[in-house]
C-alpha cells in the first residue's frame, strides 16, 4: 500500500507508508528513511526517503550538484548518512560489518581509476579482489577465470588478446567494467553515469547492455543526465533537485512533463517511443 504525498515543489510525490515500512526488508535492495547530508556545514541531502525493491531497475536523474552522487555514494554503502536511516540489503548502516555488506554491492564508474595497462581479462579479475590493480601473488581458481572469460564473451571485450586498458575505447573500458563488477554475482548493482565519453554507436551497445542485466536478478541504480541513454528495461525513476526528491516511483508515473519541468526548473516535454526516452525543451 503506497500514499502518495506533495514535496516542497507542489507535485506528488510516492512514499512508502508505514505498513509498508513493516515488512521484512528482505524484498528491498535500499530503504532510506530521513536521509540528511552534511557536508562543511551545508546540507547536501534533506531527509530523504526511498524504497528500492529487489529486482528493480532505478534510474536517478537530476541537474548538476542536485545530490545525485551523494545519494548513491549512501545506497552503495560508501557513505554514511549524517541524520536518517539507510537500510542496504537488509543490513543497516553503522550495525553492519562494511567490508561484508560491500561484497553484495558492486559499482560500475566510468571514471575508473586504474593506471596501469593491465589486460582485460586481469581487469576482470580484480572484481574478484575489489582491487583496482591486481593483487600481488594472488592468482585466481579457475572458477574465477572461467568467469571472467565468460563474462568478457557475452559483453563483447577482450577477444583481442593484445587489448589493454590504455589502448581501450571509452565503450570497451565499460563493458569491461561492467564484466568486472558482474564476478562477484552481486545484488546491488550501481551505474554512474555508465555512457560518460561514448559516440553514438558506443553508447547504444552499452545501453543494449545495460538492458541485459534483469536477466541476471540483479537490482541496479543507474545515474544519468541524459534521458535517451535510460534503457528500456528501466522499471523506476527518481527525480532529484537540490538535494530532495521531487517525484520517486514507477517510472512511468515519474517521467512526466510536470516532474521533469520541477526537477530542472525549465519547460521539458518528454516523450517515450519504442520503449526509449527523449526530452525536449516544451514550447508554447
Amino acid at each position: 500500500m503506497v500514499r502518495a504525498s506533495v514535496s516542497s515543489y507542489g507535485h506528488r510525490v510516492r512514499w512508502v507508508d508505514e505498513a509498508h515500512a513493516a515488512y521484512s526488508d528482505a524484498v528491498n535492495a535500499v530503504r532510506l528513511a530521513g536521509v540528511t547530508f552534511v557536508r562543511a556545514g551545508r546540507e547536501i541531502l534533506h531527509g530523504i526517503d526511498l524504497t528500492v525493491g529487489r529486482g528493480e531497475q532505478w534510474a536517478l536523474l537530476g541537474p548538476n550538484g542536485a545530490g545525485k552522487s551523494t545519494l548513491l555514494s549512501i545506497c552503495s554503502a560508501t557513505t554514511f548518512p549524517s541524520r536518517g536511516t539507510a537500510r542496504i540489503l537488509d543490513a543497516q548502516m553503522g550495525r553492519v560489518d562494511l567490508r561484508e555488506l560491500r561484497r553484495s554491492i558492486a559499482v560500475v564508474d566510468s571514471r575508473h581509476p586504474l593506471r596501469s595497462n593491465l589486460p582485460v581479462l586481469d581487469i576482470v579479475l580484480t572484481g574478484v579482489t575489489s582491487t583496482i590493480e591486481r593483487v600481488p601473488r594472488w592468482e585466481p581458481t579457475d572458477d574465477e577465470r572461467k568467469r571472467a572469460e565468460d563474462l568478457m564473451s557475452q559483453l563483447g571485450v577482450g577477444e583481442d588478446p593484445t587489448q589493454r586498458w590504455l589502448t581501450m575505447s571509452q565503450g570497451e573500458r565499460g563493458r569491461t567494467l561492467i564484466a568486472r563488477a558482474l564476478m562477484t554475482d552481486p545484488e546491488l548493482l550501481i551505474l554512474d553515469e555508465p555512457s560518460t565519453g561514448l559516440d553514438l554507436a558506443a553508447r547504444e551497445r552499452m545501453i543494449a547492455t545495460i538492458d541485459r542485466l534483469p536477466e541476471t536478478g540483479v537490482t541496479t541504480i543507474m545515474v544519468t543526465h541524459h534521458f535517451e541513454e535510460l534503457p528500456t528495461r528501466t522499471t523506476h525513476a527518481a527525480l532529484v533537485r537540490a538535494g530532495r526528491l521531487v517525484a520517486a516511483g514507477p517510472v512511468e508515473e515519474v517521467l512526466t512533463d510536470e516532474n521533469v519541468s520541477a526537477t530542472f526548473d525549465h519547460p521539458v516535454r518528454i516523450e517515450r517511443i519504442g520503449g526509449r526516452w527523449s526530452a525536449r525543451t516544451r514550447t508554447p
